[in-house]
């Protein structure tokens, strides 16, 4: 077999146009394979990049559809609260928010920016991390103290000259305005469902006393102890709801975890189908495999009817025009890989993405590349073991 590789490759050489035209199907279905694969998980990752390392491990709570219509729902309070501990499984933390539209003002600068009461616990449940000053404290939360936290982009705009630790800022909310001191900067970051950019934080408990005096939370973040049960988490929610309400849309559940299992599910099944129909163009180069063999086998009759005539069998026929046959699809399907994971390089690079190699789909099309050449190949090698040697040297 080896001395059947070796005289293929020696065929190649004399015919390089006719190899080359051989070579052109099964390198452009390879590579489409490839690159349709590698940009799907590249983006793909790309996403969960931009989602940040935490936040999977989260789940939102929001008002539903039935209710914003006025039906009578499930209000977010102290009650809600004790019930998503003993019916919801996989719970490691619930945190009650309130947002708001608030105008800060330090001096003559003024900037709007959405706030969010929130509990103690919250900003370390999502990992952020500060560029200066310290969180809230328990006795901030319980006592409601008329202090914030700042993003950085919301820092540079009203403080420009300095730090903002210390500073005391005027926040306008619903017409009233109070005084706030900034005790910490955090760093522009993304986490599950919010970012701090340009974020304002103050403790819920002045909230539920000095803004709206009651405990009811217009979302909750849940957080849970493995973001593998995330979606398991949504579907038990949405249940209890439809339980507790006899209404679908009582609740809007959302998870990061399960939002990206749903993207991977779609995008697998988008990636499966275009890789599917770029594998045609395997098959059209396999023909070519076909047709560029039969026209070697009609060329090279005198040079079989001298091997026939010196004792060659139909078999030893046969394997030669395959092992030609599979050389053809196996160096395509090497140079398709490689002109595809270069495609795929220079793409990712552009678009600034994860460069994400699937490197089973480099397998799968590696070995159908060499099974389209060993299939489309069985017909030309069958002829040219038929040949009788009498009328292979006769036709020459």
């Amino acid at each position: 077999m080896f001395e059947d590789f070796y005289n293929a490759l020696q065929n190649f050489k004399l015919n390089k146009t006719r190899t080359f035209l051989s070579l052109l199907g099964i390198i452009i279905g390879v590579a489409s394979v490839i690159v349709i694969t590698t940009l799907g998980q590249s983006a793909t990752d790309n996403i969960k990049k931009s989602f940040g390392s935490s936040g999977l491990d989260q789940v939102s709570l929001s008002q539903g559809f039935m209710n914003r219509r006025g039906v009578t729902g499930i209000t977010f309070n102290d009650n809600f609260r004790s019930e998503l501990w003993d019916y919801i499984p996989h719970l490691k933390g619930i945190y009650y928010n309130n947002s708001l539209s608030a105008t800060l003002m330090y001096g003559d600068i003024s900037a709007s920016a959405n706030a969010t009461a929130i509990e103690y616990g919250f900003l370390e449940m999502n990992n952020y991390e500060f560029e200066e000053g310290i969180s809230f404290s328990v006795t901030d939360t319980v006592e409601g103290t008329q202090k914030a936290i700042i993003g950085s982009e919301l820092a540079e705009s009203l403080f420009p000259e300095g730090s903002a630790i210390g500073k005391s800022v005027i926040m306008t909310i619903s017409n009233v305005r109070f005084g706030f001191e900034i005790i910490a900067v955090l760093k522009s970051q993304s986490s599950g469902f919010s970012s701090t950019g340009s974020a304002v934080y103050i403790p819920r408990g002045f909230y539920t006393k000095k803004i709206m005096p009651s405990q009811i939370a217009n979302s909750i973040v849940l957080q849970l102890t493995d973001q593998n049960h995330a979606t398991r988490v949504v579907e038990a929610i949405k249940n209890y709801a439809k339980e507790k309400t006899g209404q679908d849309n009582m609740l809007q559940v959302m998870s990061m975890q399960s939002m990206l299992d749903q993207y991977d599910q779609v995008l697998g099944t988008v990636s499966l189908l275009l890789s599917s129909i770029a594998a045609i163009s395997l098959l059209v180069g396999g023909i070519g495999i076909m047709n560029i063999m039969i026209v070697t086998v009609t060329e090279r009759r005198k040079e079989i009817g001298i091997r026939k005539a010196l004792g060659a069998s139909p078999n030893a026929i046969r394997l030669q025009f395959l092992v030609e046959s599979a050389s053809i699809s196996l160096l395509g399907g090497i140079l398709g890989i490689l002109f595809g994971l270069l495609l795929s390089f220079i793409a990712t690079y552009v678009l600034d993405w994860v460069f994400s190699v699937q490197f089973v789909f480099c397998l799968i099309a590696f070995l159908f590349s060499a099974f389209v050449g060993v299939f489309f190949g069985l017909s030309p090698a069958a002829r040219a073991a038929k040949l009788d040697p009498v009328e292979a040297l006769a036709s020459e």
